[in-house]
């Protein structure tokens, strides 16, 4: 089964998988854009929203990393022309998989107050994480079950499904987020924070119930559990517990990077917020191209096509860095107007704009991080993703953050930490790509 790796294929995929992918990113920031501007205790619901964000966002990213799992066995699959082999794998994966959710989810309801506690979150800010958290979280198992139905159609190079189902559920959040917030005079009450949690829930639920809907009617995929139990699945759990590792010690970082802005006061988590929001949307944006590496690099291993696949790291890797540019000259040229569209506070303003350009000027770096990131996932490669994770996080993050908290750099020492972490990442998956396929490829 041949692949092109041409401009129109790579963004068929990319393009699609780009704004899919920017779908939760963008629930996020609606969220902090509308809750940072809310009249009554703006500052401290601008706080809790971003304090649950980064934890939701960990418990998401730990326990969604069979998306991945899935993604790379079907690709590789579909390439070597074998996919019957493997058609009951994602119904037996998923099944396992939200049942874990459910788990872990009962079991942080009854601590709630003690896991925010940890993130250095006291007084109003509490009692904000735990209003807000207890309805986010019962979205929980629904993003994890439509992120696992997404790993399916990357699988079989489809990202435009995932396209229309983040569309729509950002669009109804985006909605319900102004009903919900705000209120309307005479008919809904304004739920302020709660509105802005119960926004995302119903948007959530809504998005898996497409998913489910389109895999059913638009591919051969079973999600009927059938037993016995399919032989790609201790593979699978395998590679899932490499990107479970990893994703702790990812979202490490990011708690620690929360915690440490908590307490440097309220102005600095809630600048923290807004600069986490438009990173995680830039890593999203320029992700798109790590998408059509993880479905293309995938199907092209399984048809043990070396020089295809060199040809698309090449093409992936600069399409993104293009990305990446034109992302760097819009923070530049709207510098001080985007932080507007997220709080009237000045003081949570004039502390983002002295770290804003850091953010910006990582932008390429994250991009080697991020697209080379998506190959090696399409590769199966969660092994060495896993040991990278590691040492950029312990090794890199880390020390980089408390040498600068050491030596006075306060609020800045977080953001250049996080640029020390992405360029460990960046190359070393450069390093190891050309290591292990240049030798295999005959046309360089």
């Amino acid at each position: 089964m041949s692949t092109q790796i041409n401009f129109k294929s790579i963004n068929q995929l990319a393009v699609p998988a780009t704004i899919s992918g920017i779908a939760e990113p963008i629930l996020s920031i609606t969220d902090t854009a509308i809750v940072g501007n809310i009249p009554v205790d703006g500052l401290e619901s601008l706080a809790a929203a971003g304090i649950v964000g980064s934890f939701l966002s960990m418990l998401i990213w730990v326990l969604g990393q069979t998306r991945s799992s899935i993604s790379a066995i079907i690709s590789q699959y579909l390439g070597a022309g074998r996919l019957d082999e493997v058609k009951h794998l994602p119904a037996q994966a998923i099944f396992f998989n939200i049942l874990l959710s459910i788990v872990v989810l009962l079991s942080t309801v009854f601590i709630i107050e003690d896991i925010f506690s940890l993130f250095n979150a006291t007084g109003k800010i509490l009692q904000y994480c735990i209003s807000y958290y207890s309805i986010r979280v019962w979205g929980f198992p629904l993003t994890l079950f439509t992120f696992a139905i997404f790993g399916i159609f990357r699988g079989l190079q489809n990202t435009f499904y995932p396209m229309v189902i983040a569309l729509i559920g950002a669009v109804l959040n985006i909605g319900l987020d102004f009903l919900l917030v705000y209120g309307v005079d005479g008919y809904i009450p304004a739920l302020y924070l709660d509105g802005a949690a119960w926004a995302s829930l119903i948007s959530q639920a809504i998005m898996a119930l497409i998913a489910f809907v389109l895999l059913l009617k638009k591919t051969d995929i079973s999600l009927r559990l059938v037993l016995p139990l399919n032989k790609e699945l201790t593979r699978l759990v395998f590679m899932s517990l490499n990107l479970f590792v990893r994703a702790l010690a990812l979202n490490a970082a990011l708690i620690i990077a929360v915690r440490e802005a908590t307490a440097l006061g309220d102005k600095y988590i809630g600048a923290h917020t807004i600069a986490i929001n438009l990173w995680l949307f830039a890593a999203f944006f320029i992700d798109g191209y790590g998408a059509a590496g993880n479905s293309m690099g995938g199907k092209l291993l399984g048809a043990k096509n070396y020089d295809g696949l060199w040809e698309l790291a090449k093409k992936i890797i600069f399409y993104g860095l293009t990305v990446s540019v034109v992302l760097m000259l819009i923070g530049f040229l709207f510098y001080r107007p985007i932080g507007h569209l997220f709080s009237n506070e000045i003081v949570v303003l004039e502390t983002f704009y002295g770290i804003f350009y850091i953010v910006i000027l990582g932008l390429p770096m994250n991009t080697l991080a991020f697209v080379f990131d998506g190959l090696f996932k399409g590769l199966g490669e969660m092994k060495y993703l896993r040991n990278v994770l590691l040492s950029a996080t312990f090794l890199g993050f880390i020390p980089a953050l408390y040498l600068g908290k050491y030596l006075g750099w306060g609020f800045h020492a977080i953001w250049i930490a996080f640029v020390v972490w992405m360029m460990i990442r960046g190359f070393a998956l450069v390093w190891k790509f050309r290591q292990k396929f240049r030798p295999l490829v005959q046309n360089v």
